[in-house]
């Protein structure tokens, strides 16, 4: 019955460590921002050589396959013959099996989750750059405010509300990874039980253990967490968004 599923869902050990998965991987997955924030000031210095290039390069994987892109990384990553442990190797550093290690499996999978979304960030945050006007900088600068001083008393506070944004929409799209874990682990990975997010449960039990109850009750669950932590964002950004 539908009551019962909700009982169990509490009592689930497994639904408790897909949420600490997922909001360990959420966490991570928002390093990606002020990445974002610092790659965008840099492609738009002025007289920068090349900046349409850059643009294009990090914007490359958002157009890629995911399946693409797990399978490159899944090679990069390989503990026998894998690009990272061959380059760690070279300066004396042994490297490990990063996806089958319960203690680097879900970190390894964030930074490819950041990597792969870079571009779409990077591209908000120069439009952002690119509507503040230049008359505020020209102040500054005649005022004697150095570049670093500039970039958070001035770009920053103008760039907030793309900030705000794309919080929003990373957040919301960290809480329902579920691509990068199926195509780059297996069930039978060992690091699983440290991966597993909330919506790779909601894919085992209705697809795979056909109870298609349960994986309702995990869906409604993922969108009450979305909805409450979307509503604090909207809340909390009258303190530190700044509109024109």
């Amino acid at each position: 019955m539908g009551i019962e599923n909700y009982t169990r869902l509490f009592q689930d050990p497994e639904l408790i460590g897909a949420l600490r998965n997922t909001a360990i991987y959420t966490i991570i997955a928002l390093i990606g921002i002020p990445l974002a924030v610092g790659i965008a000031a840099l492609l738009n210095t002025a007289g920068l050589k090349g900046r349409s290039a850059y643009r294009t390069l990090y914007f490359i994987p958002v157009v890629t396959m995911p399946a693409a892109i797990a399978l490159v990384w899944r090679m990069i990553y390989n503990g026998d013959y894998g690009v990272l442990n061959a380059a760690l190797g070279a300066v004396g550093i042994e490297g490990r099996s990063w996806l089958t290690d319960p203690n680097t499996a879900l970190v390894a999978i964030a930074v490819v989750g950041i990597w792969a979304g870079l571009g779409t960030n990077i591209v908000i945050f120069l439009a952002g750059l690119q509507g503040i006007p230049d008359t505020i900088m020209e102040a500054a600068d005649l005022d004697g405010a150095g570049p670093v001083r500039k970039f958070f008393s001035i770009t920053i506070p103008l760039l907030s509300p793309s900030i705000f944004f794309v919080s929003v929409i990373s957040v919301i799209g960290a809480l329902q990874v579920f691509d990068l874990i199926y195509m780059m682990l297996g069930r039978s990975n060992p690091a699983m039980p440290n991966t597993r997010t909330v919506v790779y449960l909601f894919y085992e039990a209705g697809f795979l253990d056909n109870d298609r109850g349960y994986a309702a009750a995990i869906a409604f669950l993922l969108l009450v967490i979305i909805l409450i932590l979307t509503i604090v964002q909207f809340r909390l950004q009258k303190k530190w968004v700044h509109y024109e």
